[in-house]
């Protein structure tokens, strides 16, 4: 018999306006702590000193959490030009340095080159895996390796502001598995003036937006209340980009069993993945095949 999880069954998502400082499973162990849930994971990690979303997934929303990892994403980042440093950003130290200072018009002309479909080496600072070893791990030991480049897509690079001649301000939408750093320090490379991140802020990701998170400050003031569940979202927004299929209250019984059930669809095509609802609330998701739905994750609600 499986040890019983200590905490509150309680499942949803919970949208954190990540402050500079902390790591983001510095955040996910507070929060859980918090609403003392059983359990909790986050969908897309920030880097410690970036700020912003940071969605929370408690008790059954984890089963969602890959769908909203996979959804665009969109940072206002700050690059800082003549200096290269080895992270990437403010936290490392500074390698090399370029009297180099671009035109307005010569950074808007290099930022198409990071749009569309890139591929894109992630900072040797990073939690990429190398034969089995995370890269910061080998980074910090000095030991020579290199990254393989991964693919990326870009959906909008733009220019917001160019507050003087060592900075500027961009806005970027990407996909899954994109590293700010790495378009910054490319950025720099391409207009021969180096560079490095200096602020990060997520403004949004996939349905989560900053402007609706808590703070740490709110979560430390309401913790161990019950307060906090105010602020719980619907598990089922992590779904919002997958179809919709309703079903009866026996096809619920069976699919929360793990077995295929009848399903009502319009648009929804053979072999798509989807999500059952019964009532407005997730059920099951799964692939639809000839009028049922065949699931590969089913909700405990």
């Amino acid at each position: 018999m499986g040890r019983r999880r200590k905490g509150r069954n309680i499942s949803g998502w919970i949208v954190i306006d990540k402050p500079a400082g902390i790591s983001s499973n510095a955040v996910v162990n507070k929060l859980r702590w918090a609403m003392d849930a059983q359990k909790a994971g986050h969908a897309g990690t920030l880097d410690p000193e970036a700020t912003g979303v940071l969605a929370v997934a408690l008790g059954e929303a984890t089963k969602t959490v890959p769908y909203v990892t996979d959804a665009l994403k969109a940072y206002r980042f700050t690059v800082r030009f003549g200096q290269a440093t080895n992270t990437d950003d403010t936290e490392g130290e500074v390698i090399a340095t370029s009297d180099i200072r671009p035109t307005d018009e010569e950074i808007v002309a290099a930022l198409p080159q990071f749009t569309g479909d890139i591929m894109q080496v992630p900072p040797k600072f990073s939690a990429v895996k190398i034969d089995g070893e995370r890269a910061y791990k080998l980074a910090r030991d000095d030991e020579d390796f290199e990254i393989a480049a991964r693919p990326l897509w870009v959906e909008e690079l733009v220019m917001v502001e160019r507050p003087d001649a060592d900075h500027v301000v961009l806005d970027m939408t990407c996909g899954k598995g994109g590293y700010v750093r790495s378009i910054a320090r490319d950025l720099g490379v391409v207009l021969g003036c180096l560079g490095h991140v200096q602020e990060l802020r997520r403004i949004w990701s996939g349905p989560f937006d900053a402007e609706d998170g808590i703070s740490m400050e709110l979560v430390e003031k309401l913790a161990k209340t019950g307060e906090l569940d105010a602020y719980l979202r619907p598990l089922e927004m992590g779904l919002e980009d997958l179809p919709e299929l309703r079903c009866t209250a026996e096809s619920a019984a069976r699919l929360r069993n793990g077995n295929p059930g009848m399903v009502l669809t319009s648009d929804v095509e053979y072999g798509d993945e989807a999500w059952a609802s019964l009532d407005g609330k997730a059920v099951a998701v799964g692939l639809y095949k000839a009028g049922e739905l065949h699931p590969s994750r089913v909700f405990n609600l």
